[in-house]
Formats: structure tokens, sequence, C-alpha cells
């Protein structure tokens, strides 16, 4: 695709990315069969290669407008097209850009300016956590868009992490929102990683990875968040205190595995941002040698008939495929996929839920239904956004795959 960068765009760091992105699209249309808001809307500018083309328009000069934004908000950013081109496109970088050019050029109304800056700000403050516990305390008479939001109250196990000290250490990022919504999920790591002999270490000062303020518009609010993290986490790096740096929200994975990327065209931060991210996996990366020091201390498991949905974020951002699963099975669990659509993007997709209800709770309604006809005791998943959001549309219990595992470990 020959694209010709108007002049403002043309010594700019994000102008060249985005020219030699858009250098790899043929346009073949592959990546449109495998969207999931082309498949509930069916139009072209609302998949990738619709999108691809607003906003070549708007590189090469052309003006956006309101149009041009709803239709990049409407992307869920599952980078599920990144999966299907056979070009290598990557539309996930591109439509950050893109977004971040139109967010300059076309002025929001103000209840959607309110909306995202709460949303920035407030997910990432440290009044969330209080608030949840408010929202948690009245759940039953919160309407049902805000009891979608609020997990029940978690259980007094959800803060027992354990003591012991072992050689092996792995930091581990709490999070901006799991720590207050579903604690259970990272004390639940700590105590399989201590049951392999693993310690997981937190270091002060970490907070949100970036990617809440980057998908909504705020670049450089993303980046003060990423250099944050990189300052409280380069001591314990620098003295090879520890091995790795394991995320268990595939959200955070995918985000910390791209800082190098980001953060390339600071000079200050470029090296460690690279080697922050070369030190970074998913927790679902280390199964495979957990397996042997976990599989002679299970006891009877609970739930051993599980559905499991791969988040976005881990099958086609991380590009992880088949790890959970064959290390559950592995363990004795049943584990099956959705028969169809096990690619498709749940709706969760960060704040997506918030900003698009209606596409994201279509969405999740047709996951569930591709997943109701294994009958599982369990739906697990790997990211804390899916989790809430499939369970706020099923009876049946939905969790992380740590907690089920964690729950087959003596206590």
């Amino acid at each position: 695709m020959q694209t010709h960068l108007a002049p403002e765009f043309q010594n700019t760091h994000e102008g060249r990315d985005a020219e030699a992105i858009l250098r790899k699209c043929v346009h073949c249309g592959f990546c449109t069969a495998t969207c999931p808001t082309y498949q509930l809307l069916g139009d072209e500018l609302d998949g990738p290669r619709g999108r691809i083309y607003l906003m070549k328009q708007v590189l090469e000069g052309a003006e956006p407008t309101r149009s041009t934004q709803l239709h990049l908000d409407r992307c869920l950013t599952c980078r599920n097209c990144e999966s299907t081109c056979p070009s290598g496109v990557q539309y996930g970088t591109l439509v950050d850009i893109g977004r971040q050019i139109v967010e300059a050029k076309v002025e929001r109304p103000a209840g959607e300016r309110v909306k995202r800056w709460l949303l920035k700000e407030g997910l990432t403050s440290a009044l969330f956590a209080p608030a949840m516990k408010l929202g948690q305390a009245v759940r039953p008479l919160l309407p049902a868009t805000l009891r979608n939001k609020v997990p029940p109250k978690p259980a007094t196990r959800a803060h027992f992490w354990p003591t012991r000290q072992h050689p092996r250490k792995v930091l581990l990022l709490l999070g901006c929102v799991q720590p207050a919504m579903m604690p259970n999920i990272n004390s639940a790591t700590a105590r399989v990683l201590d049951a392999a002999g693993i310690q997981a270490v937190v270091a002060d000062g970490t907070g949100c990875c970036g990617a809440i303020r980057a998908h909504l518009n705020d670049h450089e609010g993303g980046l003060a968040d990423m250099r944050r993290n990189i300052d409280a986490w380069w001591p314990l790096v620098e003295r090879g205190d520890v091995e790795a740096i394991v995320m268990n929200a595939s959200g955070c994975g995918v985000t910390v595995k791209e800082y190098g990327r980001h953060l390339a065209h600071d000079t200050a931060y470029a090296e460690r941002a690279s080697r922050i991210a070369s030190l970074t996996k998913d927790l679902s990366e280390l199964l495979p040698e957990l397996l042997p020091k976990l599989k002679p201390k299970l006891r009877s498991l609970r739930n051993r008939k599980l559905a499991f949905h791969p988040p976005c974020t881990l099958q086609h951002g991380q590009q992880l495929r088949g790890g959970v699963e064959t290390g559950l099975r592995e363990l004795g669990f049943e584990v099956g996929l959705a028969p169809a659509e096990s690619h498709l993007c749940c709706g969760s997709a960060g704040t997506y839920s918030v900003l698009q209800p209606k596409l994201a709770y279509e969405l999740r309604d047709r996951k569930l239904a591709q997943l109701q006809p294994l009958a599982p005791q369990a739906i697990v998943s790997a990211n804390i956004g899916c989790i809430q959001h499939l369970q706020s549309g099923t009876d049946t219990p939905v969790r992380h795959w740590i907690e089920v595992l964690d729950e087959a470990l003596p206590a």
C-alpha cells in the first residue's frame, strides 16, 4: 500500500511507525472475517480494513470527523486481525497511533470526555479500593449496569499471602483494579508459586501497567505509568534478585511485554524498557515447569470440568495458545474450549464494556452461548476484565484458572 504522509506527520515517530505498518497491508480482507465488530455490524468501516483506510486518509492529510472517531472507538483492540493477517500487519500499534491523532483533532461531546476522564483517573486511583468496598456493601441495591461491574465481597482466604522464603523469586504486578475487585487472583498466584518453590515478590510503587490510559488516548499518561513501574522494578532486576516478571492478567502481560516498543524513542528508558519486556512472562508460561512440583500435591478437584475462555490479550496479543488447557489437563482437569468462535473477543476489552456497552453485551452473550454446550462446573479465563464481564451474564462461576488450581492444593 502506497502512503504519502502529510507534512505534519513526515518527521514524527508516530508518522514513520504508521507508514511502516501501512506498507505491509495488501488489503486482502482476511482480517474482516475474524473481526468481532464487523461480525456484529456488517460495516466495512467497523472492520480492520475499513479502519486502516480511514487512518490512512488522516495520515495523508484528510480532516478526521466525528464519524472517523466513532469507527475507531468501536474497535476492541482485540488484535484477532493480527492473528489472521498473512502479512504480519501490526494493527494494534496502528490503531493506537490513529486514535491518538484523531483524538487531538476531533473534540468529543462533554459527557464522553467526563466518562473517559473518570475511567482513566478513577480506575488507577488509590480511592478505587474504598469505592469498590462500598459498592460491594450495597451491591444488591445497585442498578444492573453498576452491579455487573462489582464482584461480590471476597472470602477471607483471598488475603492470605504465603510467608515462606525461596531462593527462586519472581516479581508479580498486582495491577490497578485487581487487588480491589478480585484479590484472590493475586494471593492464589502467590500460593501456587509458593507450592512450587517460587517466591512472589511485589515492588513498592508499582500500579497500572499503562494500558488504561493508553487505550483511552492519554498517551503521555500511559507512558508515565510505564516509566513508574520500570523505576520500581529496576533495582531488583539490576541486582539479579528476580528471574522474571510474572503477569496473571493477560491484559497487563501484553502491555508490559511491549514496554520496549512504547518507550523505544525515550533515550532515558529505552534500554531498561526493553530489558523489562524481555523478562516478562504470562503466568501460563511457567506452567510446564510447575507441573512436576504441583502434581504430587493435588488433592480432590472440586471443580474438575472446566470451560476455558482464552482472552484476546493472551491468544492474539501475546500469541500464547494451548498452554493453559494443556497444563490443566495434565493436572487432571477436564478442559474444553468453545466449539466455535473460541478466537472471538468476549466484549470486555478493558474499558470497552463501559464505553460501548451494547456491543460488549452482545459479544458477551454470544461467547456464553458458545460455552454453554460444554456444561462446565466453572468457566475459567486469564484476565480479570473477561472474568467479571462473563460473570455478569451467567450463573456458572467464572474464575481465574490459577484460583481453581489453588483450590486443588492443600491449604
